[in-house]
C-alpha cells in the first residue's frame, strides 16, 4: 500500500467519495469549493485507489481541517482509515500544523476517539446526519 498526495481533486478520489458518501450514505452535497484548494490523500493497493481524505488550513494559525475520509467497502476493517489519517497528520505536521479539527459523523466518533481526537461542542446536523466537531493537538506546546 502506498499513499499519494494531490493538490487538486483527482478522479479516483471523486469516484471513492461518490461511492461512499453519495451512493452508500445518501449525501447530496458531497463536493464543494474547498476541493479546489485542499490537499487530497489517496491510499492505493498496487494501482487501485482504495481510500481517500482531504485536508486544508483552518481559520486559526496552526489549525488544519481533515475530512471526507472514505474507504471503499471491500477494504473496510483493515485499519486503512486510521492509516490514512496518520498520513494526513504527518503531512500536516510538516506544514507546521499544531492542531487538527474535523466534523465527524457521530457514528464514526469512536473511530476518531481511538486515534486521539476529542469531541468539542454539541451535535449538529449536516444533510440530516448527526455530526460532532472533534480535535487533536499534534505538536507539543512550547512552555
Amino acid at each position: 500500500m502506498k499513499t499519494r498526495i494531490h493538490s487538486t481533486l483527482p478522479q479516483e478520489a471523486r469516484r471513492i467519495r461518490e461511492e461512499v458518501f453519495v451512493r452508500e450514505q445518501g449525501f447530496e452535497n458531497e463536493f464543494d469549493e474547498t476541493d479546489q484548494s485542499a490537499s487530497h490523500l489517496i491510499l492505493y493497493d498496487g494501482e487501485m485507489p482504495v481510500a481517500v481524505c482531504r485536508f486544508f488550513p483552518g481559520d486559526q494559525p496552526g489549525d488544519y481541517m481533515v475530512g471526507r475520509i472514505a474507504v471503499i467497502k471491500e477494504y473496510r476493517g483493515r485499519n486503512l482509515g486510521a492509516r490514512l489519517l496518520k498520513e494526513a497528520e504527518k503531512e500536516i505536521r510538516t506544514l507546521g500544523g499544531r492542531r487538527i479539527l474535523l466534523h465527524a459523523q457521530c457514528r464514526a466518533a469512536g473511530f476518531y476517539e481511538k486515534q486521539g481526537y476529542a469531541s468539542q461542542g454539541e451535535v449538529d446536523f449536516d444533510e440530516d446526519c448527526p455530526h460532532i466537531w472533534m480535535g487533536k493537538e499534534i505538536a507539543e506546546r512550547k512552555e
